[in-house]
């Protein structure tokens, strides 16, 4: 009988820690609600920066940045053909927040464009909210990049603070072709293998 009887109690015990577990499992505590930095209908992400702007022509970008004071411009010292990709680059220095900035033209025009910001002076954080101010929230965002997108224009804060426009349509277009060459080069060289 004592048996049963301190069987039962037991059983008793384990019932209700049963039923307290699963009544306190089911509690949950509900996360503080986050305010969004961005404003209700945010404007698409910029294709321009101050007087530099994607499709600009190499002209129009030599002159913006010999007239901006933003940055050190030495004129057609700073401009670079790189031959094998028929493209432009201009690499100059900047003054006071940008550190460097960087401008690929294809076609007589710009197509990315990349400012190193220095990071004594400026931090990561105060760009990404001011981005996230005006375009809302980043479309993708990992530790290394938060990028903005539209059709036309991908625009990303890279790490360590790097803030990068690139005009989508033409890069894609550039990409599908250097797939396009390497397809054929492939083509040619089994061609080639094949007349031994």
């Amino acid at each position: 009988m004592m048996k049963n009887l301190l069987f039962l109690f037991l059983l008793n015990i384990i019932f209700s820690f049963a039923v307290f577990a699963q009544e306190t499992s089911e509690f949950l505590i509900p996360e503080p609600q986050r305010s969004s930095l961005a404003l209700e209908n945010p404007e698409p992400p910029p294709r321009q920066f101050r007087g530099l702007f994607l499709e600009q022509t190499l002209d129009d970008l030599k002159t913006a940045l010999a007239q901006d004071g933003l940055f050190r411009f030495r004129g057609d010292r700073d401009v670079s053909f790189l031959p094998i990709s028929e493209q432009t680059l201009i690499e100059t220095t900047g003054l006071s927040y940008i550190r460097r900035a960087y401008f690929q033209l294809t076609d007589g025009a710009v197509f990315i464009m990349s400012f190193s910001l220095d990071t004594r002076l400026m931090d990561h954080y105060s760009v990404y909210t001011s981005f996230v101010k005006k375009y809302g929230e980043p479309a993708v965002l990992n530790p290394g990049e938060a990028v903005w997108e539209t059709d036309e224009t991908r625009v990303s804060i890279e790490r360590p603070l790097t803030v990068k426009y690139i005009d989508k349509m033409v890069f894609d277009r550039l990409i599908e072709e250097s797939r396009t060459r390497e397809r054929q080069e492939l083509f040619n060289r089994e061609e080639f293998l094949a007349d031994f």
